[in-house]
């Protein structure tokens, strides 16, 4: 009788570790990522906007805070733009090379409560088969974690596309905005 109620309480234990942990709703967030332009002739150029949509991920906003998230790299569309297939074509082939790396993925690591409703979120994010910490502030909006994070693409091994000799380029600096909500 012991072992069999000691083999379900670790059977359940799991279940009860992460009580409240709540699933990201994947309809209602969104990360965009911003991809700026900059050369000699980077007025020749334009920039670019790449929606990022969450594959999984969960929230957990208790005393020990935690949130983790999975994108997949093919999932990743540019925004209507002019030049809008050949972008993408070169984003999924050449940049984020998604056949070789599939997944994206961030795990916190920390989470300190800044103010009320405020927060900064220390993490990993794994890119293009590399790990690297990455730290991020976060605000309460109308119940959705609203905030912003800059990435370097070469931290990441990422190779930036240039054009016309290197007069035009793609920033290295990325700026990621994102909108997460928890499933009620």
């Amino acid at each position: 009788m012991r072992r069999t109620l000691l083999a379900l309480s670790l059977l359940f234990l799991p279940c009860l570790l992460s009580a409240s942990e709540r699933p990201i709703d994947p309809s209602r967030s969104r990360i965009t990522i911003h991809v700026g332009k900059s050369g000699l002739f980077s007025a020749a150029g334009h920039e670019h906007e790449v929606s990022a949509p969450i594959a999984e991920g969960a929230i957990d906003d208790s005393e020990g805070s935690h949130v983790w998230l999975r994108v997949e790299a093919a999932a990743m569309t540019v925004l209507p733009e002019k030049d809008q297939e050949a972008v993408q074509s070169t984003m999924q082939k050449s940049v984020l090379e998604s056949a070789k790396f599939p997944e994206i993925r961030f795990e916190s690591t920390a989470v300190h409560k800044i103010d009320n409703g405020k927060w900064k979120i220390t993490g990993n994010l794994t890119l293009h088969g590399r790990t690297e910490p990455l730290t991020l502030d976060a605000h309460d909006e109308a119940g959705a974690y609203v905030g912003q994070a800059r990435i370097r693409q070469t931290q990441f091994g990422i190779q930036l596309v240039s054009a016309a000799g290197g007069t035009v380029k793609v920033k290295d600096e990325l700026r990621i905005d994102f909108v997460i909500v928890a499933s009620k």
